[in-house]
């Protein structure tokens, strides 16, 4: 029987008011080092035996980068034949490690065997080594708020909707850091779509992941061992979804912050939100039916992201589409309701969801007459409330054209910080 959720689990006061945790650089690399001390002590000793060292990662890289785009600018090479077919393979790629369907399950785990070194994402290279010591050096700004966002899907499709959360988050948190956790967007044409952001001193950048850090000392630990040297089944669901499922969650774990999907639009301040998850469905009694995971609220070490990930790594079906993401919430949630030691606040569908991915189409539209203007008025009212952001629902929305004057253009025309977008007519 689905958990009641009290009137108390609803209620935004009973938040804690204290801001998301922000520490500073040492405070925050000390913490580290005490709860991942094995992995982190030669990482940080490399760091600091040399100033060349510590320039492989933050301001050196951006400068790297910016005078690599300047050489393209003024027509000078920039890479080698060999590397342009290589930047082209590498997306191409991404379509040919999707297994394909009727086979047996070790039918499919011969072909993954096969298969798993064109998974760039699960490689251990120079970029991985670098991960710890960029992240830290990352947030060595000061950051009002702490955000995370994952991107595993090729660099070209990285596009202007993607774009339009990022804008927004930074609207509103304009003193906020966003790290995009990705090996594609970690790169010359990553560099090029945030540039815009970065010249105006937003604080993003996209770091590629080091997974076996991430899920070392975790109950996913041995699930990603297996996956790494093909002995385990993918299931038919593309692997680099029900990754996203699992990084999210140990990004959060061993960090701490804000997790956010890239199909999010942010409508308000997150800063005051600690350990919360949002209700994507609610019943006439108000308890919640479903849980997701596009947002997540959590301190580093939080009890029930361990929970999270043990489920995920116990329960993993790569053949269930959110058997490992929204639903895996939902049911650890439901485990641990009532059980001393977690605290936690569940949000109503009106915070993160406040329409689901069957509706979501009419906030593309725009009003045709009267009736459908005030209720397009109406619906923006109710959102500026207790709406934190809209979830967009980009498995199903993605067909969808923004029409100028939609609640989805208005949103925009309120919340972009560059504001180039081009409205369908």
């Amino acid at each position: 029987m689905m958990r009641k959720v009290s009137h108390k689990m609803f209620d935004h006061q009973q938040l804690c008011r204290a801001r998301t945790p922000i520490l500073s650089a040492i405070a925050f690399t000390a913490t580290i080092f005490f709860v991942y001390a094995n992995g982190i002590i030669s990482t940080i000793a490399l760091q600091s035996s040399s100033a060349s060292t510590k320039e492989i990662s933050g301001e050196l890289h951006i400068r790297i980068t910016e005078r690599q785009i300047m050489s393209t600018v003024i027509k000078q090479p920039l890479r080698s034949t060999q590397e342009e077919i290589k930047e082209v393979d590498r997306s191409e790629n991404q379509s040919s490690v999707i297994p394909p369907f009727s086979l047996t399950v070790e039918e499919r785990i011969e072909w993954f065997r096969k298969k798993v070194p064109e998974f760039e994402i699960l490689k251990s290279d120079n970029l991985t080594k670098e991960f710890l010591g960029r992240v830290l050096e990352f947030f060595n700004n000061e950051c009002d708020v702490r955000f995370f966002m994952t991107w595993i899907s090729p660099v070209e499709s990285f596009g202007r909707r993607e774009f339009l959360a990022l804008e927004s988050l930074f609207k509103v948190h304009p003193h906020g850091c966003l790290l995009i956790l990705s090996r594609d967007l970690d790169s010359i044409q990553g560099y090029r779509i945030l540039k815009p952001l970065l010249d105006r001193k937003f604080k993003v950048a996209a770091i590629t992941p080091d997974l076996s850090f991430l899920f070392k000392n975790t109950p996913a630990e041995t699930w990603f061992e297996e996956i790494k040297s093909g002995n385990k089944d993918p299931g038919e669901i593309p692997l680099a979804q029900n990754l996203s499922n699992l990084i999210r969650l140990a990004v959060l774990y061993k960090f701490g912050g804000i997790y956010l999907d890239t199909d999010f639009i942010v409508l308000k301040s997150f800063a005051d939100l600690r350990n919360a998850i949002g209700a994507q469905s609610i019943d006439v009694s108000k308890s919640w039916t479903r849980l997701n995971n596009a947002v997540l609220v959590f301190d580093m070490n939080h009890p029930l992201l361990l929970k999270f990930i043990e489920e995920f790594a116990s329960t993993f079906d790569g053949n269930k589409w959110g058997h490992n993401g929204p639903y895996l919430v939902s049911r650890v949630v439901q485990k641990v309701a009532g059980r001393p030691g977690y605290n936690f606040t569940v949000l109503p569908p009106m915070a993160f969801y406040p329409v689901g991915w069957n509706r979501i189409g009419g906030f593309f539209k725009k009003p045709v007459n009267k009736v459908e203007s005030r209720w397009v008025n109406a619906k923006l009212l109710q959102l500026s409330g207790e709406t934190y952001g809209l979830h967009l629902w980009n498995r199903q929305s993605s067909k969808f054209s923004i029409e100028e004057g939609s609640i989805m253009g208005r949103l925009i025309s309120d919340h972009c910080v560059i504001c180039e977008y081009k409205y369908s007519s």
